[in-house]
């Protein structure tokens, strides 16, 4: 028997980023990847043989259906995909390793920014469902759209489907005049898993940060504030069974650190430590490792499996280039 389908929610975008080196950048300056938190997550998912389908909004053009040939070519289900409005959305990156600060949104008028309520049918979405997937950068557009990602979670919700959340914290979104405080924890209230950080925590739940954590300079300090912040999180949101949260740190451009950890079911655990002299593309790393929660999960892993597996994913992620993974199964396992 076949299992429901995993439902990822959220805006499709085009990257646009210089390209990786110098003889490509010779015959095209640029280079064109698809992108968006929930479309890498599906992606993933999808290359893991969970059942998954993606729901967004795209102009009804030529375009979109090419978009559409891609995500059924990689096992993703496009039937709740809308088509309505202009544009799709663009975000351009900077190439190399260090991406901080290299990064601007083109969102404004995007299609899937236009979306209000009343207009998914979310009972009919969500009818072979059994989990559902979005991120913070939704809510982070407008209003409009923080309204239907409301919406989307109390449906889900009211019928007994796992809602995830990855508190992905945007600085460069959030322009519609309401802070992430506002927005988030009326839609967190019906969320069952909740992916982030101990900063992301901070800035859209409101849930304590230790404003001198760097200064301890020690892995066990912040695996102990990981604690406090996941059953912060369970304790102010009673429908939230399991948090995770992920560390990595950039000693310099050339030296990466990361693990993770996760509290699931008043139990915590945390991941080995992974490391590595320089990455080849830091996007896409979090989605990945979203993907990973949901796949351990989804297959009833034991939690420790599932931090294991979503963390190497995440990690392997980072030496791949573009937005998406690759990494097969086995190819992950061997990670771990």
């Amino acid at each position: 028997m076949r299992k429901n389908k995993v439902l990822c929610f959220g805006e499709l975008l085009f990257r646009i980023s210089p390209a990786s080196n110098v003889v490509a950048a010779e015959k095209q300056p640029m280079q064109l990847y698809i992108g968006g938190a929930e479309a890498n997550v599906a992606t993933a998912l999808a290359g893991w043989n969970v059942p998954v389908k993606y729901s967004t909004v795209l102009p009804d053009n030529f375009m979109s259906k090419h978009i559409i040939d891609y995500l059924e070519y990689h096992g993703i289900y496009t039937s709740s995909i809308l088509y309505a409005g202009d544009r799709i959305g663009l975000y351009y990156l900077e190439r190399g390793a260090d991406l901080k600060g290299s990064m601007v949104y083109d969102r404004e008028h995007s299609s899937f920014s236009q979306i209000k309520t009343g207009t998914i049918d979310w009972d009919k979405i969500l009818n072979d469902v059994s989990w559902l997937n979005f991120s913070a950068i939704s809510p982070a557009l407008n209003q409009n759209v923080a309204d239907v990602c409301l919406e989307a979670v109390k449906a889900a919700s009211e019928k007994g489907i796992t809602v995830s959340v990855d508190l992905n914290h945007r600085s460069r979104l959030w322009k519609y005049g309401k802070e992430p405080i506002e927005i988030m924890p009326e839609i967190v209230e019906h969320c069952d898993v909740v992916m982030g950080n101990i900063w992301s925590a901070n800035t859209l739940l409101g849930i304590e940060v230790d404003a001198h954590i760097h200064d301890k300079k020690s892995k066990d300090a912040y695996l102990h504030h990981a604690q406090k912040t996941s059953e912060a999180i369970a304790n102010k949101f009673s429908k939230c069974k399991t948090v995770a949260n992920t560390f990595r740190f950039d000693a310099n451009q050339d030296d990466i650190l990361y693990y993770t950890t996760l509290y699931h079911e008043n139990k915590f655990y945390n991941s080995n430590e992974f490391n590595c002299k320089g990455v080849v593309d830091r996007s896409g790393s979090g989605d990945c490792f979203m993907a990973g929660l949901i796949y351990g999960l989804y297959n009833n892993n034991a939690a420790q499996d599932v931090v294991n597996y979503a963390t190497a994913a995440a990690f392997g992620k980072l030496q791949e280039q573009g937005d998406s993974t690759a990494q097969d199964v086995l190819t992950v396992a061997r990670l771990v």
